[in-house]
């Protein structure tokens, strides 16, 4: 296939645009390089696939109208994994509008491509973050989710009901991935396990939030790019059950369906930095700090609906993931 690559220079973008040239797709790469954090990691990923033929990298940003309409125009793919969005919770308390451009505004040019190109399937990155003020656990896709606490959390739940709009008008099919706390090698430094990481091995101490009481959802990359790539391969169809008296907001009559995409198994915040220091083979020092804003204290996916559709198994152990981080951590800073 020809995959169009939103978001190829990020953490989960880069993994996916080698998984995908790894199983024979022709893939096209899209990303800004903004500052969010250091463009360098991101030049420093799409190095890893410089003598790969079948992947080729456009800078541009998504929220460029006329350059992604030009680039549906001349590269018609066949499908398109959109990853590219403003990432982070707290980053929206002082930059909002970032959100805005590259989340609402970026992802309506995307859906407005796959429409004029008659897309096979968009699968777009939707987030454990929009669940928000909810607390029933496992979080499940058939729950209503209408009480974000934070604006990267509306910003993607408006991303999953503008695809199912498409997706009723159009019959464009769509697919929603929730992801949950993913992390592993070439990881975002604003994520927790990059900061810990990086603090215990120069002997700085870390902040943990909430006091400690906090739990995560932690999902190995591996897994992550494994589910992305089986839900890829099986278009969204419209379910035939779908009852609009009684509507299940998982599935729908349009060819629109959202999942979790996640380990199904919580860890603490303090079980997650006992497996960062034994990594690592140093203590942390640790500083206790109130909840912050947006946050949630606990995140828990429930998986069967995309294992039951895709055959999606997560298979990496915490301790076992950790440790490959700090691996590639210790080789890429030379520490």
């Amino acid at each position: 296939m020809k995959v169009l690559l939103t978001g190829a220079a990020g953490f989960i973008g880069f993994h996916t645009a080698r998984a995908l040239v790894a199983q024979g797709d022709t893939v096209i790469g899209l990303d800004n390089l903004n500052d969010y954090y250091d463009p360098a990691l991101k030049r420093a990923r799409l190095a890893q696939l410089d003598d790969e033929p079948a992947f080729r990298f456009i800078e541009a940003d998504v929220a460029d109208r006329a350059v992604i309409q030009q680039l549906f125009d001349v590269e018609r793919p066949q499908r398109v994994v959109h990853l590219a969005a403003q990432a982070g919770v707290r980053y929206g308390l002082t930059h909002p509008q970032a959100y805005i451009d590259s989340n609402i505004v970026g992802f309506a040019n995307i859906l407005e491509g796959c429409r004029a190109a008659r897309v096979e399937h968009l699968v777009y990155a939707s987030s454990s973050s929009v669940y928000g003020a909810n607390t029933k656990m496992p979080f499940s896709e058939h729950d209503l989710t209408d009480h974000p606490i934070s604006l990267y959390g509306a910003t993607k739940k408006s991303n999953e009901l503008m695809a199912h709009a498409y997706a009723h008008l159009y019959g464009l099919p769509v697919t929603g991935l929730r992801f949950f706390t993913v992390y592993g090698p070439w990881g975002r430094p604003d994520m927790a396990l990059f900061k810990f990481t990086q603090n215990i091995l120069t002997g700085e101490p870390i902040e943990i939030y909430n006091h400690g009481h906090h739990a995560r959802d932690f999902t190995y990359i591996d897994d992550v790019v494994d589910g992305v790539l089986k839900t890829l391969a099986q278009p969204a169809s419209g379910d035939p059950q779908w009852a609009s008296d009684n509507p299940d907001p998982a599935t729908s009559s349009a060819p629109s369906r959202l999942y979790n995409i996640g380990n199904n198994r919580p860890v603490s915040l303090l079980d997650f930095i006992t497996s960062i220091e034994k990594a690592c083979g140093q203590t942390a020092i640790k500083t206790f700090v109130d909840l912050q804003p947006g946050d949630v204290p606990k995140t828990f996916a429930d998986i069967d609906d995309l294992s039951n559709a895709t055959g999606f198994q997560p298979s990496t152990p915490l301790d076992v993931g950790v440790e490959k981080f700090v691996s590639w951590y210790r080789d890429y800073y030379r520490v």
